[in-house]
């Protein structure tokens, strides 16, 4: 091992021709001076520690990397997206989540001429905060731990100071920001909470979150026969389609349309930095969808009832880490931290099935 700025290195091989790996990263970098003039650039990012580039990717490329083979990634197969242990193997999980926003994610980025190494790092990484059992735990430890608990703010505390026992994956700017401002306002689809991305990468991925969840959901409402895809709304149905795939191409393709500037072919009628965003009709199909949704899916009175059993399994836990901290047995928390941050970030790194094991062993009764 070899130390570059206090990081660790590991020691190529002395065979390595680097000059001429060298050429692979700045013929990377190159190609992304062919895209939109509004389009990331990996060679002008910046991690917090400066480290030794990399021979034959690019720094969004690394930070891809880093998430796919970091702990909370493999933990997403595991971890609920709507419904709460399933029966069937062909239910959606945050895994199958996550690879269905990165891949929209870069569809719509490569049809915009925008940076596809960036969107695909943020939509691997934006979730990688999610409690067990969904939404219903991210609320339960939302009011347990005194500041509160937001999973993109969880995500963007995963890949800045939990991973690694501690030291972090050290991502670049861009995708860290895209992680924390991936989440949106329950009201709207466009509604901001956190923020809009800096970059239009990151603005693709929140709007690419939205596509994905709300249709996958839909699929999932209707094979476990909450739903029938006539039981859609009307006009939504009408604007964005009957089927699945129908309804992600027209979202897809609306957003390219309506982000069009983002190409760089013709300037803004304003003057404005472009955004990404949607028409007004689909805007308008897509929030009538997901009202919808919320009503008859997200607080049905069947999936409500698994929700609070699984709040009480989170609240349980919490409750007992707190009364014994020396059975924090986990490295993805960190020893300095407050015990309620500790005990939060530990509850939060837990599976479902881990989560209701763990809490059955230390005596939790239904």
């Amino acid at each position: 091992m070899s130390r570059y700025n206090g990081v660790a290195m590991v020691q190529r091989p002395v065979s390595v021709d680097d000059s001429r790996l060298q050429a692979v990263r700045r013929r990377l970098e190159e190609r992304e001076q062919r895209l939109s003039p509004f389009a990331a650039k990996s060679a002008e990012s910046r991690r917090e520690r400066p480290e030794e580039p990399s021979l034959v990717r690019t720094e969004f490329q690394r930070d891809r990397d880093r998430i796919v083979h970091c702990k909370a990634f493999r933990r997403l197969k595991h971890k609920t997206q709507v419904f709460i242990a399933p029966a069937g193997d062909h239910f959606v999980t945050r895994l199958t989540h996550t690879l269905e926003t990165a891949q929209i994610a870069r569809t719509i980025a490569r049809a915009l001429n925008l940076n596809e190494d960036l969107t695909e790092a943020a939509g691997l990484g934006h979730d990688l905060g999610h409690t067990p059992f969904g939404h219903a735990g991210e609320r339960a430890l939302a009011e347990l731990l005194p500041e509160g608990f937001r999973h993109n703010e969880q995500s963007l505390r995963v890949v800045e100071k939990l991973e690694k026992d501690g030291q972090g994956l050290n991502l670049t700017g861009e995708v860290r920001e895209a992680i924390l401002k991936h989440s949106k306002a329950r009201e709207d689809v466009l509604a901001e909470a956190w923020g809009t991305a800096s970059t239009l990468e990151g603005q693709i991925v929140k709007l690419a979150d939205s596509v994905a969840y709300l249709n996958h959901d839909i699929a999932d409402a209707i094979r476990a026969g909450l739903l029938r895809e006539e039981d859609l709304p009307r006009e939504a149905r009408e604007v964005l389609g009957t089927e699945h795939a129908q309804r992600i191409n027209t979202l897809v393709v609306d957003i390219v349309e309506a982000s069009w500037a983002a190409t760089g072919e013709g300037v803004p009628p304003d003057g404005k930095p472009p955004r990404i965003g949607m028409s007004e009709t689909v805007a308008a199909a897509t929030n009538e969808l997901r009202d919808f949704m919320f009503a008859h899916v997200y607080e049905w009175e069947g999936q409500q009832a698994d929700a609070a059993r699984a709040v009480r399994i989170i609240q349980f836990l919490f409750e007992y880490y707190i009364a014994h901290p020396e059975a924090i047995t986990s490295d993805v928390t960190r020893e300095d931290d407050p015990l309620a941050r500790r005990v939060a970030d530990y509850i939060a790194g837990m599976t479902d099935l881990f989560a209701l094991h763990t809490a059955e062993s230390l005596g939790f009764t239904s």
